[in-house]
């Protein structure tokens, strides 16, 4: 069956094939358009630097009203970049890791050292 959010994630990944985003890689898993993973690469010049944080993306055939606003300019590389670039610029105004973003704010050589340790972690894992 062939929905409008199938046909769209095809379409995402048809541009991930063929312009790829730096440091950020993403494809469906075999058979299920609806589940992807997704690789993201630490930015240069950041304690993140040389990570590869992988991830599995879960996709709903349809969005219920409930759910915040979303634009159709968010395909799956923009998404995958926007994380990225927060590993670059925490947001801590309005964290999704209340306790990183304290320590971020407040013992930034202890952040960095956690930070680093989860990055030799990432190599550990893939």
């Amino acid at each position: 069956m062939s929905t409008a959010a199938r046909r769209r994630l095809m379409r995402d990944f048809k541009r991930m094939q063929t312009d790829p985003p730096a440091g950020v890689s993403a494809s469906p898993v075999a058979d299920n358009v609806m589940l992807w993973n997704a690789v993201i690469i630490g930015p240069a010049d950041t304690p993140f630097e040389d990570g590869t944080f992988r991830l599995v993306m879960t996709f709903e055939e349809h969005i219920q009203i409930s759910h915040p606003p979303w634009s159709p300019t968010y395909d799956v590389a923009a998404v995958l970049t926007s994380i990225q670039s927060l590993l670059n610029d925490p947001n801590t105004g309005s964290p999704a890791n209340v306790e990183a973003s304290n320590l971020y704010k407040d013992n930034r050589r202890e952040y960095t050292k956690r930070v680093r340790e989860t990055v030799e972690k990432s190599w550990e894992d893939n």
